[in-house]
């Protein structure tokens, strides 16, 4: 099986913040990096989708590898929603869709939206050790990881 039918079979994580500039873009980059592509991957989707990823958020993730100056914000679809067994919210509220039957937890991340890179910084560490949980306690996580 090629590499998209392998993402095809994979269980399909949503990270959703309002903007998809911030927070949720970052999930989905750690949880990419770290998962088992065969086992599941992550998009990365907001209510209300900013015209490009916060250039603080770019910055710090380039402290740790991770490239997302290209990464573009996406909207948030019903459709896009049921194609997923998980939707992770991250301050999109009430405005997130209901899928029934899909998963859905809440991370309370503070937007880095302006904050100084110090705390995007910690914002960013938090998003990773909590990414890192999730792909731990689902099994998704590589052997190389």
């Amino acid at each position: 099986m090629g590499e998209r039918g392998a993402r095809e079979a994979a269980t399909a994580v949503i990270f959703a913040c309002v903007h998809n500039a911030g927070r949720s873009q970052m999930a989905a980059a750690f949880f990419n990096a770290v998962a088992d592509p065969a086992r599941a991957h992550a998009v990365s989707a907001g209510t209300a989708p900013a015209e490009r990823v916060h250039p603080e958020v770019v910055a710090s993730m380039r402290e740790v590898g991770i490239d997302l100056s290209g990464a573009r914000p996406q909207r948030l679809t019903d459709d896009r929603a049921a194609s997923a067994a998980l939707l992770v919210t991250m301050g999109c509220g009430d405005a997130c869709p209901v899928v029934p039957g899909l998963r859905r937890d809440d991370w309370p991340f503070d937007d880095p939206q302006g904050r100084p890179l110090e705390e995007v910084r910690r914002i960013r560490d938090e998003i990773r050790r909590r990414v890192e949980r999730l792909l731990a306690a689902e099994g998704w996580a590589s052997a190389q990881a």
